[in-house]
């Protein structure tokens, strides 16, 4: 019986908790939500897709989006050249797709070079210019000027084969810089 009336004076000198619901900081960068408070100014990126060019070859990989692609995989990435001189080049291509009257497009895309030396598990890129250039991707830019006559052909044939409507429909600007 003592240990009850302890108890119950226990309750009385504790106030209830009271429990504040917190605002998650997420970023939110694939809905179709319109923000109009909290998180207004995040980027959409659900018409933006992630195309890697190694050894010639191309093709989507999503990982690339946030920098763990095939190739990104247990890298470490460093800002100086020097540190990978047995690096072979790899490009990301970050291509953007709207929509008119007509259909889906090809509407933006540019492409960033990046060194990987897979045994040494060391890569050089500038993540300043992959940022930018998905920026500009999304802003409807064609920057292609740095690839290849390799990496155009495998950039196209990829954009070809993965839907020739679109391609159809896409600007000249694109064509005329992906037919070197």
């Amino acid at each position: 019986m003592g240990v009850d009336r302890q108890v119950s004076e226990q309750e009385k000198n504790e106030q209830p908790v009271e429990k504040k619901e917190k605002k998650s900081l997420s970023l939110n960068v694939v809905s179709n939500k319109e923000h109009k408070g909290f998180g207004a100014g995040t980027i959409d990126l659900s018409s933006v897709s992630c195309v890697i060019i190694d050894n010639g070859e191309a093709y989507i990989d999503v990982g690339a989006m946030h920098a763990k692609s095939k190739v990104e995989k247990g890298i470490k990435f460093s800002t100086n050249k020097e540190d990978v001189p047995n690096g072979r080049l790899c490009w990301i291509v970050w291509v953007a797709v709207d929509r008119n009257e007509e259909g889906s497009y090809y509407a933006g895309a540019t492409a960033c070079p990046m060194l990987v030396d897979t045994e040494a598990r060391r890569g050089w890129k500038i993540l300043a210019q992959h940022v930018n250039n998905l920026d500009y991707a999304i802003k409807r830019r064609f920057i292609l000027d740095e690839l290849g006559t390799e990496e155009k052909a495998a950039l196209k044939g990829l954009l070809v084969s993965n839907n020739p409507e679109w391609w159809e429909r896409s600007p000249d600007k694109l064509k005329e810089a992906l037919n070197a």
